[in-house]
């Protein structure tokens, strides 16, 4: 047997090469459809003090909470880097709720950079653009807080009122587009900037961006091999919304499902048409809609945060009205249990919604019926990255870094707790057998390091609903 055969037998085994293509890839924000669903079986414990199961951790320069993002064997994230003498200033927890923007008057740079996902090694770094920024951020938020995508060919990168650019995958620019000052903060308190956050999308040869602003409201379609803007979807006076939007499909084709609070909505990909829409949700719209099968499932809101299972084949007004039967498009509605900041995830015909304080309801996708409610994590839980699910688990990354893997079905059963010694604010990334969690400082991956526990041999907790 030949070295060569030899080496590549010795990767497969360890888990250490990475296939490129199909279920590896992890194209945006949680993934393909955005939906945060694997389709490997990464570690449900590790260590970083002793480096079980924990493949590599590289340094990440700057300030970023963008998710990383992965194609083939080439782990992308984006950051910002400030060039004042002091560190900037992140509060986390319940410290970061008074909606204030730091003091700030430097500088910044905004970087891609390309890592390789076997090793971590920084493979290449892109300067994007440099100067002051343009509007202010939310002291939990960063300047850099939009996840890329990419198709395989191109690589976007959106900065908010820094603009949308567009690379190939070696990081040459091939376009850019700006959309002016886009300024986000709450619609009622004038003198309040909080940063933008929706991430690009694409599908179909097409470049999606939600820009729901205080000074304007629109959706655009932009071809990502040119940056012509084929199609701009005027959002009518919606309010600052931080939700990425959505693919969902129909018996007449594709739509961009939208987040928000005066108009949650769907429109016609190809035409802007808006097919339904309704009202009565959160005033500061976060989570990404979720779609599966014919459901779209919306969520938002600070409070009661109400949640929404929309048929794709809903037309025109869709708002439910208390105490009457729910409209035809609308499948079930609940006003309590939702999600502020994360994205909620599906799984089994189960919705899981991690609400920020930590409060995990598990309800039916069928009919919104639920199945159970607890606690995750432990000690001061505030939660601001979504969840992701893999090999029968998900996981749950509370801004402190402790991860809290919980195996999925209709008992809450807590398979691992992970301390990742950081502050977490982002979403991680799947890639096959790999889980690779953005820290405040580093991106680390968890992956089979050594003997694979058998599902026996794994500590668990246990609750019933």
């Amino acid at each position: 047997m030949s070295p060569s055969i030899r080496l590549l037998i010795g990767l497969l085994a360890t888990g250490s090469l990475c296939q490129a293509g199909g279920d590896h890839n992890w194209p945006q924000f949680r993934g393909p459809l955005a939906r945060g669903i694997g389709h490997g079986r990464p570690p449900v414990t590790w260590d970083l003090q002793t480096s079980k199961n924990v493949a590599w951790k590289t340094n990440i320069p700057g300030l970023g909470h963008a998710s990383p993002i992965v194609w083939g064997d080439r782990v992308y994230v984006a950051t910002a880097v400030s060039h004042a003498d002091q560190e900037p200033t992140l509060e986390t927890g319940w410290l970061g709720g008074s909606g204030k923007s730091p003091d700030e008057d430097s500088e910044w740079t905004w970087q891609l950079l390309a890592c390789d996902l076997n090793s971590g090694e920084i493979v290449w770094t892109k300067d994007v653009c440099s100067g002051a920024p343009a509007i202010k951020r939310h002291l939990k938020a960063t300047h850099a807080n939009c996840t890329p995508a990419t198709d395989g060919k191109h690589l976007v990168a959106f900065f908010g009122s820094e603009g949308l650019y567009c690379f190939d995958l070696s990081g040459q620019l091939l376009w850019q587009k700006d959309f002016g000052k886009l300024v986000s903060g709450p619609y009622d308190v004038d003198n309040l900037e909080w940063g933008f956050a929706s991430s690009p999308i694409i599908y179909d040869g097409r470049v999606i961006v939600q820009c729901d602003c205080l000074n304007t409201n629109f959706v655009a379609v932009l071809d990502v091999k040119t940056g012509e803007e084929l199609l701009r979807i005027e959002r009518e006076a919606e309010v600052a919304t931080w939700s990425t939007p959505a693919i969902a499909t129909d018996s007449k084709g594709a739509q961009i499902v939208c987040n928000g609070y005066r108009q949650m909505a769907g429109y016609r990909l190809r035409t802007g048409e808006r097919l339904w829409h309704l009202n009565g949700g959160g005033d500061v719209p976060v989570p990404t809609p979720q779609v599966i099968d014919e459901l779209v499932v919306l969520t938002n809101g600070h409070s009661a945060s109400p949640t929404y299972a929309v048929k794709s084949e809903a037309r025109g007004d869709i708002t439910p009205t208390r105490n009457q039967p729910p409209p035809a498009g609308l499948a079930w509605s609940e006003r309590y249990d939702g999600s502020y900041m994360p994205t909620p995830i599906i799984v089994d015909g189960l919705l899981y919604a991690c609400n920020d304080d930590g409060r995990l309801a598990v309800r039916q996708l069928a009919d919104g019926k639920r199945v159970y409610r607890q606690r995750v994590g432990t000690g001061a839980r505030v939660y601001s990255a979504s969840a992701v699910s893999a090999g029968g688990h998900i996981y749950f990354c509370s801004e402190r870094g402790e991860v809290t893997v919980v195996r999925t079905g209709r008992d809450f059963e807590v398979a691992g707790r992970n301390e990742m010694g950081e502050v977490v604010m982002a979403t991680p990334a799947l890639s096959g057998d790999s889980l690779i969690i953005r820290t405040v400082n580093h991106l680390v991956c968890i992956r089979p390091t050594g003997e694979r526990p058998s599902d026996d041999s794994v500590s668990r907790e246990r609750c019933s609903p």
